[in-house]
């Protein structure tokens, strides 16, 4: 069932030139008295490529219906990131160069979504927040009390982002996984 590309949205899967791609970034543009321009950035499952694609308003796009399961990250080998299927606890390998954004903010051990294409394991479903530890983080200089200043910090997972002053090292943190910035301190 195809739908106008007018109708397209930031993370749906769309089957384009016989490849499966995840719509990264979706504008409608009108330049003055021309027509409509739909830009969308485009990301390949398979092999993690993006590409920026023109479309009229007219034309049409071929959403992909995926399934979602609950899946766990156990490590990472040689071929890529090992997950088990909490159901059936069957394991498998996302290629590494297709998660290397996401695998900021997964953590061994944790239970993230795993989105599949029949029996195939594509990618994974970030939430739009998750809690993570500050592994490292600079020594707050005294005197500095104004509230809007940051320091530098790094995450277990090895995300590197700007804090508060009065976060340290330990600390549990809300994380934007859209934009990688500190959100607040985790409620214990």
């Amino acid at each position: 069932m195809a739908i106008k590309v007018t109708e397209a949205k930031k993370g749906m899967v769309i089957n384009y030139e016989g490849e499966l791609y995840q719509i990264m970034k979706y504008e409608h543009v009108t330049p003055g008295n021309w027509r409509a321009i739909n830009h969308l950035t485009l990301k390949n499952l398979r092999s993690g490529r993006q590409k920026e694609v023109r479309m009229n308003s007219g034309e049409m796009i071929e959403p992909v219906f995926l399934e979602r399961k609950e899946c766990q990250y156990l490590y990472r080998d040689s071929t890529g990131h090992v997950f088990m299927d909490t159901d059936n606890y069957e394991q498998f390998t996302l290629p590494a160069d297709l998660l290397a954004d996401s695998m900021s903010y997964i953590t061994e051990n944790s239970t993230v979504g795993v989105v599949f294409n029949g029996t195939e394991p594509i990618t994974v479903e970030l939430p739009s927040t998750v809690v993570l530890e500050i592994a490292e983080a600079e020594e707050a200089v005294k005197g500095n009390s104004v509230s809007n200043l940051t320091k530098s910090a790094k995450l277990i997972t090895g995300l590197a982002l700007k804090v508060p002053f009065h976060i340290k090292k330990g600390d549990m943190v809300k994380v934007s996984t859209e934009t990688g910035e500190f959100m607040g301190r985790a409620n214990e």
